[in-house]
């Protein structure tokens, strides 16, 4: 099958390249899923399970990519609660190859049922968004209606579904980003914009929960925001600064079925506006790993409709 291959950490986006690659196997309760659109997180070429097995071992070249939309095609044995040409979506393992491909094995329980109605293209660019603002919100956070909550980053995908959801839950909303951003942030409802390079944090005031996708010297200015008993809750990295009398907290997003049905129920409903998509093929994904190319949304790579099954 086709796919996109990993070989060298050094190399960085410039050590992706496409390739033919063998067929995947479907293991104990995995599912073989037919690719029809991927995604992938930008700094995944730095995790370590991009690159070695959860035993530490070496497992290059691999397959970046842990976002999937797709069909069934296969299942491995003792697999239950997906059949054979079902259309799903959800996450694939950290330490496993990814869905960069035509093809990608996944455990049955990392995906979720896709409705007829949602695009493939729409439904890859929401599985890690979409759960990791809903963990940090919900999970972590315990955001609730009249707190107030600071998002870092608020107008790339994962920021611009946590402003959603915060307002659904009937917090109040305070964005930060790039100055470009503002408008992006305040008409998705957020009740004040910071910009980062020209903005005092402290204009953010005392807030209940600080949702950081950021890092670095944000995530460390931003623990003197957080009232007594509030939560500084962070993806980018673990907080080295507490806050005064509050929780400060690191995660790595979970993959989870119900979320990802809630998520495409809210959708569904109008009441989730997906982030904004940037499809390109297959082949072209490694330039979208690019930093220097990288643009605003969501990327997703759409796999071609009829890809030859090559074992």
């Amino acid at each position: 099958m086709r796919a996109i291959i990993a070989r060298d950490r050094a190399a960085g986006a410039q050590g992706l390249s496409p390739a033919e690659v063998p067929y995947p196997h479907a293991a104990e309760n995995d599912v073989i899923v037919r690719v029809h659109a991927a995604s992938f997180t930008p700094g995944e070429l730095d995790w370590p399970g991009t690159w070695s097995d959860r035993a530490g071992r070496d497992r290059t070249p691999t397959i970046p990519g842990h976002e999937v939309s797709g069909e069934v095609v296969e299942l491995g044995y003792g697999t239950t609660g997906v059949t054979v040409g079902q259309r799903v979506f959800g996450v694939t393992d950290w330490a496993r190859d990814g869905t960069l491909a035509e093809y990608v094995a996944v455990e049955a329980r990392n995906l979720a049922p896709l409705a007829a109605d949602v695009d493939h293209t729409v439904a890859a660019a929401i599985p890690i968004s979409g759960l990791t603002a809903f963990q940090a919100l919900f999970h972590h956070a315990h955001l609730v209606a009249g707190q107030t909550v600071l998002i870092h980053g608020a107008a790339g995908a994962v920021g611009w579904i946590a402003v959603q959801l915060a307002l659904e839950a009937g917090a109040r909303v305070i964005g930060t980003g790039r100055g470009s951003h503002r408008d992006t942030v305040l008409l998705l409802g957020a009740a004040a914009f910071l910009d980062l390079q020209r903005d005092a944090l402290t204009d953010a005031g005392a807030v209940d929960v600080v949702f950081d996708v950021i890092g670095g010297d944000v995530l460390d200015r931003s623990a003197e925001l957080v009232r007594p008993g509030g939560v500084l809750v962070s993806v980018a990295e673990p907080p080295r600064i507490p806050p005064d009398g509050g929780r400060a907290m690191f995660f790595v997003v979970e993959p989870d079925r119900a979320g990802l049905l809630d998520l495409q129920r809210r959708m569904r409903d109008g009441r989730l506006r997906p982030p904004s998509v940037n499809v390109c093929a297959l082949d072209e994904a490694p330039a979208a790993f690019d930093p220097a190319r990288r643009m605003p949304g969501k990327t997703v790579i759409r796999v071609p409709d009829e890809p030859e099954r090559r074992r």
